[in-house]
């Protein structure tokens, strides 16, 4: 603070400013022709917020745990992606370096149908979600899985094998759904 009839100077912090411990070695002065030394400016400290006021928000995971979380359970991952295709909310083409060609192939002949879009009256249904994953490893690199899918009361099967390349990158070799929505229709 400035004293009585005297402007404060510039860069002036009002109210109290936590500074940083003194560093252990000795701070190396700056000198130079025409220069002297000046001594570094206090750091000022962060402060918690109170207890009782307001918190910051959670920061979101990092994208590389997300990636991590998928690579510990690729299967889940690929159910998702295989919900998402095969109710029309991505296109097939989003999945083709996730595919073997035989199953690109039948992912390509099954989304035009799209056999887990919402049906009803003004496709009011909720959107199809995986419900839950099991997974089966016959041997090592190779993951048999299947998914319960569901959308509202209504839950279908998903069925499909995932055979790790040799980069390392998991790609779908097989896939079933069941039976086609001709049998689930009723007729009377």
């Amino acid at each position: 603070m400035a004293p009585p009839g005297r402007p404060e100077p510039r860069g002036a912090v009002r109210g109290p400013v936590a500074t940083a411990a003194a560093p252990a070695m000795p701070v190396r002065p700056r000198v130079g022709p025409g220069r002297s030394w000046v001594a570094p400016a206090p750091r000022r400290v962060a402060r918690s917020p109170l207890p009782g006021g307001p918190q910051p928000a959670p920061r979101p995971p990092r994208v590389d745990a997300r990636r991590l979380a998928a690579e510990r359970l690729p299967h889940r991952w690929f159910a998702d992606q295989l919900v998402l295709t095969l109710s029309g909310r991505r296109p097939v083409h989003a999945l083709l370096g996730h595919a073997l060609p035989a199953a690109y192939d039948r992912l390509a002949e099954l989304a035009p149908q799209a056999p887990l879009r919402p049906t009803g009256p003004y496709r009011r249904a909720p959107e199809p979600r995986v419900r839950d994953c099991g997974v089966y490893s016959p041997r090592r690199g190779v993951i048999e899985a299947f998914a319960r899918v569901a959308a509202g009361e209504r839950v279908r099967a998903l069925a499909f094998r995932l055979e790790r390349g040799d980069d390392a990158r998991w790609r779908c070799a097989a896939l079933d759904i069941g039976p086609s929505t001709a049998v689930w229709t009723r007729t009377t």
